[in-house]
């Protein structure tokens, strides 16, 4: 882990400073949302059931995934479009569902379904892939009043060895939009969202001064952002705040603090594009990220109920 000078600490504390502390979780009255988590983790087991697992090197194994995200959004009134993309003389696809106004300002939801090695990748990322389907079967079955345009993507090759590179799928869809002159309100990133704890110390942090601002039991969610996007996160973390019985935190920090920029996010930032993550924390709390345990046996269905509630409350209300 990177070492980190004094002054980037003290200032990164201070900016905390200002954060909602985390109450206890799950004990706010949240809002009547019909999140199922029976289709949660029914999404979840069709991802990490698929053998071989979905990785980069098993494209059989990806297009049965995909195949379940297309089958899925295709239950739903909504314009299903794949997006496929060339790496190393091989063909990948982003899956891609829309509502509300065909040429109206965007907000983007994402989550990638590929995962790292050969491991069933329940929190990393199949929760994130539910999550997307769920607010879809959400918009879909509620049809809230939509001022903007909703894109739900599911991505490929996340992981490595094509993370950081012009070859992720979320790179190819934020490419295409900027291309395009799209313009997009916000990109909210689903990664991570299943593994929380109750057991004290099992939250982790990059840095101790980061204890005095978060608690030390897994038991919320965070909203990330890199400095600069403090209003569109403290937007999404209000809003998911009002909607979710778990509680919601933030930061915004420089991306090269390790975990800020590390899921599909950051390509949207290269293109100028406000884009948050949504997220667990991964390796800052689950013991089992990139482990052949990460199954869906590990993953908490209630709080993830929780989370997805309210990242459809932001979506509807950003």
């Amino acid at each position: 882990m990177a070492s980190f000078p004094k002054w980037l600490i003290v200032v990164i504390t201070i900016c905390m400073a200002g954060m909602l502390r985390a109450d206890d979780s799950m004990t706010k009255k949240g809002l009547a949302i019909p999140v199922s988590p029976q289709r949660l983790y029914a999404d979840v087991k069709a991802l990490t059931g698929i053998d071989p697992p979905r990785n980069y090197l098993n494209i059989e194994s990806l297009n049965r995934a995909a195949e379940h995200i297309r089958a899925e959004f295709e239950k739903l009134s909504c314009n299903l479009t794949v997006q496929p993309f060339m790496v190393n003389d091989k063909v990948y696809k982003n899956i891609i569902c829309s509502f509300g106004q065909h040429d109206a300002e965007r907000i983007v939801v994402g989550a990638h379904y590929d995962v790292y090695g050969p491991y069933p990748g329940a929190d990393d990322n199949a929760s994130g892939v539910a999550g997307l389907l769920e607010i879809g079967r959400l918009l879909n079955e509620l049809k809230p009043p939509l001022g903007k345009r909703v894109d739900l993507v599911a991505y490929s090759l996340e992981e490595p060895p094509f993370f950081r590179t012009r070859k992720m799928g979320s790179y190819f869809h934020a490419k295409s939009l900027a291309d395009a002159n799209i313009t997009v309100k916000i990109m909210i990133c689903l990664e991570s969202i299943g593994y929380f704890s109750e057991e004290p110390g099992s939250q982790h942090f990059p840095f101790f001064a980061f204890r005095w601002f978060f608690p030390d039991r897994g038991n919320f969610i965070v909203v990330v952002g890199k400095w600069g996007q403090g209003r569109p996160v403290r937007e999404v973390r209000d809003l998911m705040s009002q909607a979710s019985r778990i509680h919601v935190d933030s930061i915004n920090a420089p991306s090269l603090l390790p975990g800020i920029d590390l899921s599909d996010h950051k390509n949207y930032w290269k293109f100028g594009y406000d884009a948050v993550m949504v997220t667990d924390s991964a390796f800052y709390r689950n013991p089992h990220y990139h482990e052949p345990t990460d199954t869906i046996e590990t993953l908490n269905f209630d709080y993830m109920t929780e989370v997805v509630k309210g990242v459809y409350w932001a979506v509807v209300n950003l």
